[in-house]
């Protein structure tokens, strides 16, 4: 049987670099493999340097999918991501080889990983909720779910309106409960499963993180998003909103001095990455390791 291999942890925690040299190692063992990716803004075409994506030319001709699949105006679902990545997780498993799924992105990781069923759509029935949320704001909505769900409310930000419509739209269709969340006794899709976390102690990551974010800006963030703009990103409802892409869109509109934008861009990747690490210590079985760690000790 092949195996599926994840790669996760905080941003800025050398997952991607892991990622190559356990491919190698693997190879080097007489396994193939090929990576998939689990990060949300890297489905995205153009979202680059925002999103520390690796360069086809640096892959070493380790077969990626699930990158540049979107354009910046479509929706990151992440029930359509479930059936796309695991599907080609079956092929790269149908050609002899491990798959490595490697991203940051929690709830993208976990809807592979385990045996995760998301709730049903209602298209018309979204588009009037956020037809209210635009009119009314959120903390009315959220105000309506803390009534009926509120252990669903409990997880999430009451100024987040598109979770928000979501759980209403679940709640209005008979469901119990919202329930895309880490089951509390997960089970794993695939038997032969193993998770790898690379961490880098907080007081490395903050300056590190803080750094990776002026390089961006210094690589030509800011072409990147006019160049995007023009393409539609401000159309969309997902892309605009990552960290350091609404940022870069604010400052193109006058609204943010670069000085602020960088900074606003550091405090949220800080908070983000402080999210990641929540999320993922709580997969059973997840063997932390230094991000320069041996990929070959790993197999």
């Amino acid at each position: 049987m092949s195996s599926l291999w994840a790669i996760v942890g905080a941003t800025g925690t050398g997952k991607t670099a892991l990622s190559l040299d356990l491919a190698d190692a693997l190879a080097d063992s007489g396994t193939p493999a090929e990576v998939v990716n689990a990060d949300a803004m890297q489905l995205y075409r153009g979202m680059d340097i925002g999103t520390a994506k690796l360069p086809e030319a640096q892959r070493r001709g380790i077969p990626h999918h699930l990158f540049d699949v979107l354009g910046v105006t479509e929706d990151a679902a992440v029930a359509r991501y479930q059936v796309e990545a695991r599907a080609a997780i079956e092929q790269i498993f149908a050609r002899g080889a491990d798959a490595i799924l490697v991203g940051g992105s929690g709830l993208y990781v976990s809807s592979v990983l385990y045996d995760f069923r998301f709730p049903p759509r209602d298209d018309a029935l979204r588009a009037e909720l956020e037809e209210e949320i635009a009119e009314q704001g959120p903390a009315v909505l959220y105000a309506r779910l803390h009534a009926q769900d509120p252990a669903a409310a409990a997880k999430m930000d009451s100024r987040n309106g598109r979770r928000i419509v979501r759980a209403l739209e679940v709640l209005a269709q008979g469901e119990a409960t919202h329930g895309a969340a880490l089951p509390d006794e997960p089970v794993l899709w695939h038997p032969d499963t193993r998770i790898i976390g690379t961490h880098v102690e907080r007081a490395e990551l903050v300056p590190r993180l803080d750094e990776r974010v002026a390089q961006m800006w210094r690589d030509g963030l800011l072409d990147e998003v006019a160049r995007l703009r023009d393409t539609g990103l401000e159309r969309g409802t997902t892309a605009p909103r990552a960290i350091g892409y609404a940022q870069a869109l604010a400052q193109l509109k006058g609204e943010m001095s670069e000085a602020d934008a960088i900074a606003q861009t550091q405090a949220l990747t800080r908070r983000y990455a402080r999210r990641q690490v929540s999320w993922f210590k709580r997969y059973a079985g997840l063997r932390w390791v230094d991000p320069g760690v041996d990929a070959a000790s790993l197999r």
